[in-house]
């Protein structure tokens, strides 16, 4: 089930929030927490049901050990559990994501003719391993008191956060499942929450996939590009996947927020970060936390002088990019970030002498053509396109590029004011300069929300970007995060 559907607006999510609350009200503390379980089962399980068997076998195999583990607590059995049950899961993740990408690297390197086993991953895998691989560890180092079966599962299927993060910790959301002051309706948090959510959802429906149609568009006429259309292609995929992810985390924190849940900050404006190293504080943060925690540290950090540390940055960003995908092109991508930060830490003073402008130019560009591989299918799909965009051929642009950003809406307007003729160059540098302003120049979802306070117009205007969201949902797409 999507955000941004019919079904999920219009039925999955008023029934979550009232049965939620109603069964609270008459403190069935123990049933509200079932239905809401329940229900985040029924949000995964739309997209297939199959996957249902594989999140609730995964939640009883991880709680099977974390008892084990809190049994045989000090004994030398305690620490081959921890690491049984942490290979296990990295073992499931494997089968399901890069069992087919292992097969087809060993039939190339070997010239074998081993079938592909064409596995359907199931969405989600990747967030929630890592959040139960956290759980086991922390179980291990005796950091988290003892927790039923039923909060445990609340912890890990908690829907707004299952399929793209944040990826969370036990103490971040269980104690709140457990504190019944938060099982109150609060109506100050359900108007911040509807607010922050449809705040996300126009990133997602107005921006993130309007940009999307152009980038589809540009890699499948690579061929036909000129300089320009693949400038506005390579931009169009680094504001897409901007929005796309920060409309995701918008919604996720305003539906936990709706039910009085406070999830953590994951997406904090990382295009207005100075230096590569500024960007991963920024992006995906619990995402960067879970590896420096769970990695990072564990490797040795900086505590064993600079040449391990730069290894161990390497070793994170390579894994980091292994994670986003089963694809070359992740680990490459993932190779080049923790090169460019090695570069960053280690001539921090290069840096620091530059003028903030330039510092955010230098990151800012490194990123876009970055964000190349990262959407490429294929190396040659990526080259391809930057040769295209260093060719200086201006001829022969595509207008076909210029019906991927028309808006209806906005095109009646034109024709009212008979500026039609002016339109296609208007429309499309109006959207990046809008783009590029609300990315730069307006507070994220975390700074509106400790801002928020309930309007005439913060209400006129939900009710605007709702209604137009809800009349674009022909075009509904799912979720960049979702494939990985």
């Amino acid at each position: 089930m999507l955000f941004n559907s019919y079904i999920f607006i219009l039925l999955f999510l008023p029934l979550c929030i009232l049965g939620y609350f109603a069964l609270n009200h008459f403190q069935k503390y123990t049933l509200g927490q079932l239905f809401l379980l329940g229900m985040s089962l029924w949000f995964y399980g739309y997209f297939n049901v199959a996957y249902l068997f594989i999140i609730i076998a995964s939640i009883l195999i991880n709680y099977g050990v974390y008892l084990l583990i809190d049994k045989f607590r000090g004994r030398p059995a305690c620490r081959r559990l921890m690491a049984a049950g942490v290979a296990a899961n990295v073992g499931i993740l494997f089968y399901y994501k890069y069992m087919d990408f292992f097969i087809g690297n060993v039939n190339a390197l070997f010239r074998t003719n081993l079938s592909l086993l064409r596995i359907v991953l199931p969405l989600g895998i990747s967030f929630f391993t890592f959040q139960q691989i956290s759980f086991i560890v922390d179980a291990y180092r005796g950091e988290l008191p003892r927790y039923n079966l039923l909060y445990y599962a609340s912890f890990v299927a908690f829907f707004p956060q299952l399929v793209a993060g944040p990826i969370v910790t036990h103490d971040e959301l269980v104690p709140q499942f457990l504190d019944r002051e938060k099982k109150k309706l609060n109506m100050d948090n359900l108007a911040q929450g509807i607010y922050i959510f449809v705040l996300g959802l126009a990133k997602k429906v107005l921006l993130a996939d309007k940009f999307g149609g152009a980038v589809t568009y540009g890699f499948t006429t690579l061929e036909q590009l000129n300089s320009i259309s693949a400038l506005i292609v390579m931009l169009s995929y680094t504001i897409q996947i901007y929005f796309d992810f920060s409309g995701y985390c918008d919604m996720a924190i305003g539906i936990g927020k709706m039910l009085n849940i406070d999830l953590p900050v994951n997406f904090d404006s990382p295009y207005k970060a100075l230096t590569i190293t500024e960007f991963w504080d920024r992006w995906h943060m619990t995402l960067t936390r879970f590896f420096t925690k769970y990695v990072y540290i564990p490797l040795g950090g900086n505590r064993k002088g600079r040449v391990r540390t730069c290894i161990n940055v390497m070793i994170v960003f390579l894994v980091s990019g292994f994670w986003h995908g089963a694809s070359w092109n992740f680990v490459f991508w993932g190779l080049c970030h923790g090169i460019f930060v090695v570069i960053t830490r280690t001539c921090r003073r290069f840096f620091e002498r530059l003028h903030p402008a330039l510092n955010w130019l230098l990151t800012f560009s490194f990123v876009n053509v970055m964000w190349v591989f990262f959407r490429a299918e294929t190396f040659t799909q990526a080259f391809t396109l930057l040769r295209k965009l260093v060719s200086w051929n201006f001829d022969n642009f595509d207008p076909l590029f210029i019906e991927m950003f028309r808006i209806t809406e906005l095109k009646k307007i034109l024709r009212v004011f008979r500026v039609e003729t002016m339109y296609p160059p208007v429309l499309i540098t109006g959207f990046f300069l809008t783009a590029m302003l609300l990315i730069l120049g307006c507070g994220n979802a975390y700074e509106k929300m400790r801002k928020f306070k309930p309007t005439g117009f913060r209400l006129l205007t939900t009710l605007f970007l709702l209604v137009w969201c809800v009349f674009s949902f022909t075009g509904i797409s799912t979720f960049l995060y979702f494939n990985f």
